[in-house]
């Protein structure tokens, strides 16, 4: 057998039947209303076919009052149920699991479509022109607001286990709120949710405790969380290990490791050579994390051969392989390795040749060819930069004309 094909059993003895993964990517797929579309559903029935054992969708928001991008999934009540168990059986016959991804973007939100931006401090986000406007600094959350957020959490995973989901992550990684709790550069305050990583771990230490007691032991929880920040006073990776050992003690089911923020976006650029090299992005620090943890290990970021892959799983440093932007052009993924031996999934995107706008594409014209694929397309290689911009704008306009 296949390395890759060898099955994973989590703690609380759920079974991932193989050692591939879909890790979350931004879909911006919902309604206006931030309802599921039939296009992203429809995605994700493709992806179901290519029979990997773990699917991640996109983050979905907790509140409608915190989003991410303009049509972000929201899962605040059951008022979209019938359209969530159709989201989730797409499942159908396979034992692939389908984990929703949920999140809280914090301060890392684009005004045009969040009316208060919320944060742990008053830290405002250096990007996007926010640097010194003092109407774009983050409102800093009551105590009452934070316990809010979590049980907000906790309801979310909740509707999503009643809908037929078999998992949820946890976002803890790349800038967004549970990341800037556990960043002394975006927490600096003085109570028992900052100081100390024992303190700004709290958030969410008490996230997965309020998620399993409305879960039950038999729901998988997993987490995405960085290796560091990769800002100068930010989250180191000493600390990063340290929250690690804390939130295995939880019954956490699954770690995934990433890196870095929007601001200094690590999970995008400036690769080492011997990282790249190694295909994995965060490979030196798994190894690292490998040492203080039992708990599974999901490693996100570079793999694009089998060879890699299988070298990685091998080493003992992960369990498991995730893939995102593959997905979007390879989507039966999986299936190619196992049933038609293929050895490599190269991704590129094609480029308008302006800065501003090809660091957009490294996320959005990924976003088109997701939904290309819930239309019943097949994905384009040469999809113009400028249409996908085009239609990413007008969806944030959209969003700030209804308010």
């Amino acid at each position: 057998m296949n390395l890759l094909q060898q099955p994973l059993q989590l703690p609380n003895g759920s079974i991932l039947k193989n050692r591939l993964a879909k890790s979350a990517m931004s879909e911006n797929l919902a309604t206006r209303s931030h309802a599921p579309t039939a296009t992203l559903i429809n995605a994700y029935a493709e992806w179901i076919k290519g029979e990997a054992g773990l699917l991640i969708t996109g983050n979905v928001m907790v509140s409608d009052n915190a989003l991410g991008e303009p049509r972000n999934v929201v899962v605040q009540d059951e008022k979209d149920m019938a359209l969530l168990k159709k989201w989730a059986a797409v499942r159908g016959e396979s034992k692939a699991h389908l984990w929703v991804q949920i999140n809280h973007p914090g301060r890392q939100a684009m005004e045009e479509i969040n009316q208060v931006l919320y944060a742990p401090s008053a830290v405002p986000l250096r990007m996007g022109g926010r640097k010194n406007a003092s109407k774009k600094i983050p409102k800093a959350l009551e105590e009452s607001e934070i316990k809010t957020i979590i049980q907000q959490f906790a309801n979310t995973a909740s509707i999503l286990k009643s809908a037929g989901f078999t998992g949820v992550q946890i976002h803890g990684a790349h800038g967004y709120l549970v990341s800037q709790f556990l960043s002394p550069y975006t927490n600096v305050r003085d109570d028992q949710w900052g100081g100390s990583i024992e303190n700004r771990s709290r958030f969410v230490v008490e996230i997965i405790r309020a998620i399993r007691d409305k879960v039950g032991a038999d729901f998988p929880i997993g987490i995405k969380l960085n290796s560091a920040d990769f800002q100068k006073g930010g989250f180191t990776e000493e600390e990063s290990m340290e929250v690690i050992q804390i939130i295995s003690k939880e019954g956490i089911d699954l770690i995934e490791i990433s890196g870095g923020t929007y601001e200094a976006p690590a999970m995008i650029v400036n690769r080492k050579k011997s990282t790249q090299d190694r295909e994995a992005y965060f490979i030196d620090y798994i190894e690292k994390a490998r040492k203080v943890t039992k708990v599974p290990l999901m490693l996100t970021g570079g793999f694009r051969s089998v060879e890699a892959m299988e070298e990685a799983v091998k080493s003992e440093a992960l369990d498991l392989v995730g893939l995102a932007r593959p997905f979007c052009i390879y989507p039966n993924l999986p299936k190619a390795i196992f049933e038609e031996g293929a050895s490599s999934f190269p991704t590129t995107f094609k480029k308008s040749g302006v800065k501003m706008i090809d660091a957009a594409m490294s996320l959005i014209w990924y976003e088109a060819q997701i939904r290309r694929l819930g239309q019943g397309k097949t994905p384009h290689l040469k999809l113009s930069p400028w249409k996908v911009f085009a239609h990413y704008v007008g969806l944030i306009v959209q969003r700030k004309l209804l308010g």
